[in-house]
């Protein structure tokens, strides 16, 4: 298990880009600087005093790190160990710095692997639409979660009193663990989302259900980005209905997303059989 979270993902690959990653620290402090040191998150934009064109949001559809790591080139020739200066660091989202210090942690041996699901420390009372990392702690003998994204600027303006390289337990729910306790009575499944009053439809159940989908597909590599959609009966549309037996399936990702490494081979397998929870063969990342 540990040795399948150690290689690249078609995602976290850098591909031709592998050399730029020779000058790479080895502690993870400094691996953060550089991912932060490389990426904007298109959110947080305004508060750095940055405008972007319609050109440059569209970074954000940017699916594979090496395209990533082609993009940065452009915007800056610099070895990607240099910080760059705001309005020339690739524009962003939270998945993106999650796979982004995936990829660092990969390259060096570390067994590292992004999860899909909600923040608590964005909004208060509510759970917002989130990706962070985890990695393999080998002195601890567990994973450790971190969020890349939080920069001393985030830090300060959402009054985060924890360690983003540490977070503290019910900080970051996986989508899994959101769905049990919605399913269990214990959480407003509407309390979830991306929390947008122009986009009232992005939360609930519907959300928590393709974030988990989303989270078990990272859980086998495939780190799509947060609005893909596979087109299956099981994933998309708001306006679906799920089945009593769509419900079974899914209180099973729940518990796969949520029980360890011990289900590591179900969750392998699981993926594996039931093309409800992958792309299309079609599909190009």
């Amino acid at each position: 298990m540990l040795e399948y979270y150690t290689t690249q993902s078609v995602m976290t690959d850098p591909g031709k880009y592998a050399g730029m990653y020779e000058d790479l620290p080895d502690d993870i402090p400094g691996l953060i600087r550089v991912v932060q040191g490389v990426l904007l998150h298109v959110f947080w934009t305004s508060r750095y005093g940055v405008e972007l064109s319609e050109e440059r949001e569209k970074e954000v559809n940017i699916r594979k790190v090496e395209d990533m790591l082609e993009r940065i080139l452009e915007l800056d020739a610099n070895p990607i160990t240099a910080p760059r200066e705001l309005d020339k660091r690739l524009v962003g989202n939270c998945r993106d710095f999650s796979i982004f210090i995936c990829s660092f942690l990969r390259h060096k041996g570390i067994p590292a692997r992004p999860r899909c699901g909600f923040g608590a420390y964005f909004l208060t009372g509510k759970y917002a639409d989130h990706w962070i990392c985890e990695y393999w702690d080998t002195d601890k003998e567990r994973w450790i979660q971190l969020d890349a994204q939080l920069d001393s600027l985030q830090i300060k303006t959402l009054g985060i009193e924890f360690d983003p390289l540490t977070l503290p337990e019910g900080e970051f729910l996986t989508a899994g663990q959101a769905w049990k306790f919605c399913r269990a009575g214990k959480l407003n499944p509407d309390k979830c989302g991306f929390f947008d009053p122009q986009l009232p439809h992005l939360r609930g159940y519907w959300f928590i259900k393709d974030n988990m989908i989303r989270d078990f597909m990272a859980l086998n590599k495939v780190e799509i980005l947060p609005w893909d959609t596979n087109n299956s009966d099981i994933m998309g549309s708001p306006d679906g209905e799920t089945t009593e037996s769509q419900y079974s399936l899914l209180d099973k990702v729940a518990h796969l997303t949520t029980s360890g490494d011990s289900v590591f081979t179900e969750v392998r397998e699981l993926y594996e059989s039931d093309s409800s929870f992958r792309m299309p063969e079609d599909w190009k990342p």
